[in-house]
């Protein structure tokens, strides 16, 4: 009897403690005011799942976006006066004026557009090798750090300590004990995997590692969003990497859990390299409280091409959603065609009507999207959008063949994005992501050429197909689309 009474007693403490921390969730969230649906979502589920709910939301919510915002800022304020003379150098030699000739109507809109509301400038002379091949890009990248003479910085979302992640551990640690100065900079949650041997062996070897955003519950940690999703590599201020392959045997197709893997990459050389520069600075500040601004770490870059490029970074320290109003421009400023590839579509109202619009101006709108996925959910709810987008024009593929971890988006045959950031609301919203704009026909028609390749092997989802889902799939559907605000 007393035993009972003990456990209602506790069942009832729980059940008040439980009401009164969902209200002061519900009441952060309405105080936010961010995307309605999400907004929503949230509140469903702190009001349907008890307990349940309110850890999901502490864990994955985002109510310290604001107070990442203000620390991301005055941690750039720390560096301003170090980085402020390379970058106005950098915009005085190799930024605007650029001359616009040639470049298409809309083309001239979207560089205007990124260069105000992000704080980059597009630059010239600049070289770009594109891999759509991960082992050629691997390869290369181990080649580029070879030659290193004074600096190699890294910066990835995962890193895994498999034969990949060692081969370039080992080159990284032999490079160090070289002399040259080697600092990797990780994402906590995309490394939750290495073993404490693995991280002492870069320490022991003479590497700085750097863990962003770790989790810390006893410290009060315990966000696991905002991560950290770039993909970064400078040598020595020269030669750059960037584009959507991580560091892994997963990402080199080499795991047979996932099978094929295709992912786009991108070396730099030129002045955009000091682009990826400043961003990894940055980052490595925020995390580290260290200053890698001086002047050794931005020479005169190399010019050896004639490609204008503009490297942009986005994430939550910034209220603008830079992301998101790229990919809406780009697809409300198409005049014939618009190609995206993503693994994870996952987009908003906006984002659809924008494709919709498109598609009913008479542009050929084409969306290709992987079969094979590591993440399920996104991948039904990505589904959920097609009857609509396919009732609109809009030609939707799937592609079986392998994994495709590209994230590209060409328009016009005239010019590209190529990055890190999916067409999901994390990328749009939540993480950090970099993705570089290529004003470029030749570059843009190398993307546009891939992208057809893959359009043989891709089955074409039509309208008709999509009135035959099963009870089972229709439901499957339905959630998906429930929980992709928060996807």
């Amino acid at each position: 009897m007393i035993s009972e009474i003990s456990w209602t007693s506790l069942w009832t403490t729980l059940s008040i403690l439980d009401a009164v921390l969902v209200a002061l969730a519900i009441v952060s969230i309405l105080r936010r005011r961010r995307e309605p649906r999400a907004m929503l979502v949230w509140i469903l589920a702190l009001l349907l799942l008890p307990f349940i709910g309110l850890i999901l939301f502490v864990v994955m919510g985002d109510p310290r976006i604001a107070r990442t915002q203000r620390r991301r800022y005055r941690q750039r304020q720390k560096l301003e006066g170090s980085l402020k003379q390379h970058i106005q150098n950098l915009k005085q030699q190799h930024g605007h004026p650029i001359s616009r000739a040639g470049l298409a109507e809309n083309t001239t809109d979207l560089m205007t557009i990124a260069a105000r509301i992000s704080r980059t400038n597009p630059t010239i002379s600049n070289s770009v090798s594109i891999y759509h091949e991960d082992e050629q890009n691997f390869q290369a990248i181990l080649a580029a750090i070879e030659q290193a003479k004074h600096h190699v910085h890294l910066e990835y979302y995962i890193f895994q300590p498999d034969e990949t992640g060692k081969t370039l551990r080992d080159l990284l640690v032999r490079k160090a004990n070289e002399g040259i100065r080697v600092r990797v900079l990780v994402d906590y949650i995309g490394t939750w995997n290495w073993p404490r041997s693995f991280r002492r062996s870069f320490v022991d070897g003479g590497v700085e590692v750097a863990f962003f955003l770790p989790v810390v519950p006893w410290r009060g940690r315990w966000r696991v969003n905002m991560r950290n999703h770039r993909k970064i590599l400078v040598v020595d201020g020269l030669i750059g990497f960037t584009g959507s392959q991580n560091i892994g045997d997963e990402y080199r197709g080499r795991l047979a859990k996932y099978g094929p893997w295709r992912d786009t990459h991108m070396r730099l050389v030129g002045p955009a390299v000091h682009q990826l520069q400043e961003i990894f600075i940055e980052d490595w500040h925020y995390t580290t409280g260290e200053d890698v601004s001086g002047d050794e770490y931005f020479p005169n870059p190399t010019q050896e091409g004639d490609q204008i490029v503009q490297v942009v970074a986005s994430g939550p320290d910034s209220t603008t959603h830079l992301m998101h109003h790229l990919f809406l421009s780009a697809v409300s400023g198409a005049r014939k065609s618009v190609t995206v590839l993503t693994p994870y579509f996952a987009p908003d109202t906006t984002m659809i009507l924008a494709l919709q619009s498109a598609a009913y101006r008479g542009v050929r709108v084409q969306l290709l999207i992987p079969t094979p996925s590591n993440h399920w959910m996104i991948l039904w709810s990505g589904r959920s959008f097609y009857e609509e987008l396919s009732q609109a024009g809009v030609e939707v593929y799937e592609y079986d063949h392998a994994l495709l971890h590209s994230k590209v988006v060409v328009v016009d045959d005239s010019w590209a994005m190529v990055g890190s950031a999916n067409m999901d609301q994390r990328s749009f919203h939540i993480n950090f992501e970099v993705t570089t704009i290529l004003y470029n026909e030749l570059l843009a028609k190398d993307l546009q050429d891939d992208f057809e390749a893959l359009l043989t092997r891709a089955r074409r989802i039509t309208y008709d197909s999509l009135r035959q889902w099963s009870f089972r799939e229709s439901l499957l559907l339905g959630i998906a689309r429930l929980a992709a605000p928060l996807l």
